[in-house]
């Protein structure tokens, strides 16, 4: 390839388009790099009302010091076992893998801490200027050598062809290794503006700690010896042993979690392992305390999931015993009674999980709504999902059975408007607008269901 006498410009494009792909195309990770390969698959999303509200809990401090309280900064779950958490735009990403595995409070409140700097020092923006800063050295260096190998190819001269593809084909790494470094001192600053949020909100940064110490770890067990110039992060050492240094000055470094964010911590824990990971995990997960809250949460739910409603539901109600007001453990009791085709007593329970839970939010209505289905009480149904979808419009499973409802009430127009605003939440917008425009032909032109409806007709997905 190198004693080509000249390279073709459409060489040019695919090296800078590989560049683009090697390269975080606008996400700032913890741990692993997302490529833009894996962005355009989509990710698989996890809704849980408990798991979301500790998150928040946990990140509300942390955004409100770092002047983030009122922008909407949104936590997303992502059903991934690995240990990852990265930002796009105005959401944090969180792979449930990293909270199954972060065995205290304050290692996720560390990664949130680190995610926060990473927004608040505007770092997404600033590394779509070094992309295409990047890109503008690719291209110069690519037209470089073309023109080298163009002037090798007219002069006969073997040796200036050759330097012309060795400079074109030079260029993309170039500017790639050029954004790694800029990447490793943006992951520095975060690292220190989360210590800095931690100490301004009088926790422990042992956690962030603990979190880079298992980078660490993973990394020597796997015999892994990295390149520091082909990583976008500092090598894991380093890192502690620059936070190292700042953390211990704290007067907060050895403060531990309160007992009640530890159980919630540990009842997280258990949800996911016994929902993504299987008992065997939840057993080990808990090996050094059988007994406690989080191994009989887990195993409650396990019960459940394995097909024994009536044992899980002893277990379930053994757990309320100690926390009757736990708004969570009466959600999974209403869980358990809809699979023992109880959906009377199920809509009791999420009803009282509905008026115990913190926040108001609108997941465990719309499984109330769901309850009210299967009850047959389809007008309350109906009205608990549209409350529930209102003040959770995010929770695609809800326009399902919002559908459902219509359906069995004879409006078909309404069933498949529901469906529609389902299919767009969810970004298929092309069955998104044929459910509309068939809703359109069973409603009355010009009334608020109409138009939205028309809404989603007319709506244009961003490129």
């Amino acid at each position: 390839m190198f004693g080509t006498p000249a390279i073709r410009p459409a060489s040019c494009t695919a090296a800078i388009r590989k560049l683009a792909t090697v390269l975080l195309a606008g996400l700032v990770g913890l741990a692993v790099p997302i490529s833009a390969k894996a962005q355009q698959r989509s990710v698989p999303i996890v809704r849980d009302a408990e798991i979301e509200a500790l998150m928040r809990d946990y990140a509300e401090p942390i955004l409100e010091v770092a002047g983030l309280g009122k922008s909407g900064i949104e936590i997303v779950l992502v059903n991934d076992n690995r240990f990852n958490a990265f930002v796009a735009g105005r959401r944090i990403f969180f792979n449930t893998g990293a909270l199954a595995i972060a065995e205290t409070p304050g290692e996720i409140i560390g990664v949130l801490a680190h995610e926060a700097g990473h927004i608040a020092g505007g770092h997404q923006e600033r590394l779509r200027r070094e992309l295409d800063r990047a890109k503008t050295v690719a291209i110069v260096g690519a037209l470089v050598g073309l023109g080298a190998g163009i002037a090798g190819a007219t002069t006969g001269a073997k040796g200036l062809a050759q330097l012309g593809a060795g400079v074109a084909m030079g260029a993309p790494e170039i500017a790639r290794r050029g954004i790694l470094s800029y990447q490793r001192g943006e992951e520095a600053i975060a690292d220190q503006l989360g210590v800095e949020y931690l100490e301004k909100t009088g926790q422990s940064a042992l956690g962030m700690l603990r979190t880079f110490e298992r980078f660490a770890q993973s990394a020597s067990l796997a015999g892994i010896a990295a390149d520091p110039y082909q990583s976008s992060h500092p090598a894991p050492r380093d890192r502690i042993a620059a936070l190292e240094r700042v953390a211990r000055e704290s007067p907060y470094f050895g403060k531990e979690a309160a007992p009640q964010q530890q159980r919630r911590h540990d009842m997280m824990r258990a949800k996911i392992a016994a929902y993504t990971m299987g008992s065997s995990a939840l057993k080990r997960m808990f090996r050094k305390d059988p007994n406690g809250i989080g191994a009989r949460y887990g195993d409650a739910i396990a019960t459940y999931l394995t097909g024994s409603p009536g044992t899980a539901l002893k277990k379930t109600d053994a757990l309320l015993k100690n926390q009757p007001n736990n708004p969570y453990l009466h959600e999974l009791r209403g869980e358990i009674l809809i699979k023992a085709n109880r959906p009377d007593d199920a809509a009791r329970a999420f009803a009282q999980a509905v008026k115990l839970e913190p926040g108001r939010g609108g997941i465990l209505r719309v499984l109330r709504g769901q309850a009210l289905l299967a009850a047959g009480a389809v007008n309350d149904a109906i009205s608990e999902l549209k409350l529930g979808l209102s003040r959770d419009p995010e929770f695609v499973t809800g326009y399902r059975h919002l559908a459902q409802a219509y359906g069995q009430k004879g409006e078909i127009g309404l069933a498949e408007l529901a469906t529609a605003e389902g299919h767009y939440r969810a970004g298929n917008y092309k069955d998104a607008k044929i459910f509309a425009a068939r809703a359109q032909q069973k409603i009355k032109r010009g009334t608020p269901s109409w138009l939205q409806a028309q809404d989603i007709i007319n709506f244009k997905p961003p490129k």
